[in-house]
């Protein structure tokens, strides 16, 4: 479901000159149906900017990153957003929403985008939100209002709402209550048992042997130069 194949990434820093920062190559790893692969390794190592790069966020320099059978290294902008929209979603640590827009619209979002009818988004959005601790008094307002912790299990919830095939998780247990934790780990692997296919960064690391089936240590993927 998820490839990758010989990946590299550079960043250009145009206000130094163009000089270029190499920050990853060779990068290879495959998760199947119902897998869920851990990236592990130091702060700065890349686990997130190859998250990003699965994403589509930051383009490879090089090489083949295949979501559901499109290479996002090589893909037209309409076909990276069909993908975000059916196939690949993305748990991120912070929650960007349109302002103003009611908290169990957004979390019905990604199912309303897919087409299905209105009152069934709702339905799922409302019992996410409530499985997650989210008080029904705020789903009618907009969550940028928000502490960060309601914001990052509204976050979670809008991640969960359609059953993506394929799943990006950064951090999904950052700093939650025990009670909200075991639901997201319930979540997780509730994702695993229907056959998401999931690549995730737990500094956690009881969450991290629960979940994960196995781990990627992204500083193997360091360029030579730099490791």
């Amino acid at each position: 479901m998820i490839e990758l194949k010989n990946v590299s990434k550079s960043f250009t820093l145009h206000n130094q000159g163009s000089a270029v920062i190499p920050v990853m190559e060779n990068a290879s790893l495959s998760v199947k149906p119902g897998e869920c692969a851990g990236l592990v390794g130091a702060s700065g190592a890349g686990k997130s900017t190859l998250m990003r790069v699965i994403y589509g966020n930051y383009l490879a320099a090089s090489g083949s990153v295949v979501v559901g059978g499109l290479d996002v290294a090589k893909a037209e902008p309409r076909e990276i957003l069909a993908l975000r929209r059916e196939t690949l979603g993305y748990v991120s640590q912070f929650l960007r929403v349109v302002p103003r827009v009611p908290t169990l619209d957004v979390v019905a979002e990604p199912l309303l985008a897919v087409g299905t009818p209105a009152d069934q988004a709702r339905d799922k959005a409302a019992s996410l939100l409530a499985q997650l601790n989210i008080p029904e008094r705020l789903w009618s307002l907009s969550p940028t209002t928000f502490s960060g912790g309601e914001q990052q299990r509204v976050n979670i919830a809008r991640g969960f709402a359609y059953e993506y095939p394929a799943l990006l998780l950064d951090e999904p247990t950052a700093s939650l209550d025990a009670q909200n934790r075991a639901t997201v780990l319930a979540l997780i692997e509730g994702a695993k048992a229907r056959g998401a296919a999931i690549i995730g960064i737990f500094h956690d690391e009881a969450a991290r042997q629960q979940v994960c089936d196995r781990f990627v240590d992204v500083s193997g993927f360091a360029p030579k130069a730099a490791a």
